[in-house]
């Protein structure tokens, strides 16, 4: 039995996800204000690209059998990474509160579930759905005190949160209905060079293509490259290939309280009691939700 399939991988590693994917949020506050966006997006997609090609040719990594394949790889990893990294960073640059759109994106798991029936032939049972709203609710009590007094708040910067949202929730179903058999590194790579096809265009028409190499920005996509886009990423990927699409998708409902808390601790933004019980019913909803009975 490989490590993957052994049980306890299933049962710890979900959260060790939530743990990873949550730091990202802490690594986009350190590393933003030292470029716009879609060239940070850019950047960290291209040191990806770099750093991996030479291990997939040495671990002499599969690559797809044909241009069928690789654009079904290359669509999922343009929704995943594109679209919803895109989407989201774009919004919190347009004035919107970050706990808004983590809001709006941890919608997520309601929407995947509801169309996971058509699409996969997958069941979701009555405790479940029920999870599904309480996880969804704790998410609200957590972010709603973050929201702030509407400061910022523009049909646009709703929109690409939405947009965000349809591009997690997109790439996560495409993955899991077409792209189950890929090879991890080889797919990763094939996924990121699409984003960064995507991000760049749009930093061409949008942003202002200028870095500034401070410690701040090194070290945080440092962290943002090797944690959150090659490990987090292809641990996603093993979730997925492994696991029900519902499922997985609910694990993000504990990305929002985890980022909350690390920004207590970090940057001491207040968390409070509403918090912390939102946290508690959050990681209840996700429990009913992940568990076989």
């Amino acid at each position: 039995m490989s490590a993957t399939n052994h049980p306890a991988f299933g049962r710890i590693m979900p959260f060790v996800f939530v743990f990873l994917w949550s730091t990202g949020f802490v690594g986009a506050k350190f590393g933003l204000p030292y470029a716009d966006p879609f060239v940070f997006l850019f950047v960290r997609f291209a040191i990806v690209i770099v750093l991996m090609v030479p291990v997939v040719m040495l671990m002499k990594a599969k690559w797809p059998k044909s241009l069928r394949e690789a654009s079904h790889i290359a669509t999922a990893g343009m929704l995943v990474h594109g679209i919803y990294l895109g989407g989201v960073f774009w919004a919190i640059d347009t004035g919107l509160p970050s706990g808004l759109a983590a809001l709006i994106v941890g919608l997520q798991p309601v929407v995947t579930a509801s169309v996971v029936g058509s699409l996969l032939g997958e069941r979701v049972s009555a405790r479940q759905w029920g999870g599904l709203v309480l996880g969804l609710i704790g998410v609200a009590l957590v972010l709603l005190p973050k929201i702030g007094d509407g400061i910022g708040i523009t049909p646009l910067g709703i929109g690409l949160a939405v947009l965000a949202l349809f591009g997690m929730t997109a790439g996560t179903l495409y993955q899991k209905r077409f792209c189950t058999g890929m090879d991890l590194m080889s797919g990763t790579v094939i996924q990121y060079m699409a984003a960064a096809s995507f991000v760049g265009v749009v930093a061409l028409f949008k942003d202002d293509l200028t870095v500034e190499w401070s410690m701040n920005f090194i070290l945080a996509m440092a962290w943002l490259v090797l944690v959150l886009s090659i490990g987090a990423i292809m641990l996603l990927m093993v979730l997925i290939k492994q696991g029900e699409a519902t499922r997985v998708a609910s694990m993000f409902y504990l990305v929002p309280p985890t980022a909350a808390f690390f920004a207590w601790v970090l940057f001491d933004e207040h968390l409070g009691m509403l918090g912390f019980t939102g946290f508690g019913i959050a990681a209840l909803g996700v429990a009913l939700v992940i568990m076989k009975r």
